[in-house]
């Protein structure tokens, strides 16, 4: 076992993924105004502003934790496969976290799909860079994929989260640092392994 894997624990898993803000969160965010930390960072900090809970603010956080996903062991991932990004980020969650978050990581790419599908209004909020990334991701869900989708136990959820991704690209919003969520992180986390065991 490397040193990294036995880094990957319920006690380090946070510090991990701050270690990981730390380092590459000033890279940009693919054609957006605002880097990838302050990306999530504005996604959590939205959450925590409309009293949302800690696993709520969680996956707001970490919603796009999968560009990083060359951060975790290779078998972090399923076979080392390379992912899309939102499958990637969950895989590497989900042995931390609960299946809320997961399901909110896993599902963000799918909920801008549905909302297009299903709100003619939701379009027009999407930035430039997020109506480009649409076309690649699928474009609007058909009507058996929204049927599909609908399915989902944390459908709203899954839906405020990505409502909270796209108000995360003010280039003029102040955020806490990761600091400040860090104590959130590793409270869900506790609980999920509690639970666990």
């Amino acid at each position: 076992m490397t040193s990294t894997e036995k880094r990957l624990s319920p006690d380090t898993i946070v510090n991990f993924i701050g270690d990981i803000f730390n380092r590459r969160g000033a890279e940009s965010y693919l054609g957006e105004p605002v880097t990838m930390s302050q990306h999530m960072l504005q996604g959590a900090f939205r959450a925590e502003q409309s009293g949302a809970s800690d696993e709520l603010i969680a996956a707001a956080l970490l919603h796009d934790v999968g560009h990083y996903t060359s951060e975790f062991p290779e078998d972090a991932l399923e076979k080392g496969v390379n992912n899309y990004h939102d499958s990637a980020g969950a895989a590497v969650l989900a042995p931390f976290f609960p299946k809320l978050v997961v399901d909110c990581v896993r599902y963000h790419v799918a909920a801008k799909r549905y909302l297009c599908a299903t709100d003619p209004s939701y379009f027009n909020r999407l930035s430039e860079a997020s109506v480009n990334s649409l076309k690649l991701q699928g474009g609007p869900m058909s009507a058996d994929e929204v049927a599909a989708f609908r399915s989902n136990p944390n459908l709203d959820d899954i839906l405020q989260v990505r409502f909270w991704d796209e108000d995360g690209k003010d280039p003029d919003l102040e955020t806490p640092p990761f600091e400040h969520y860090a104590p959130v992180l590793q409270r869900v986390v506790e609980r999920f392994s509690a639970g666990q065991g």
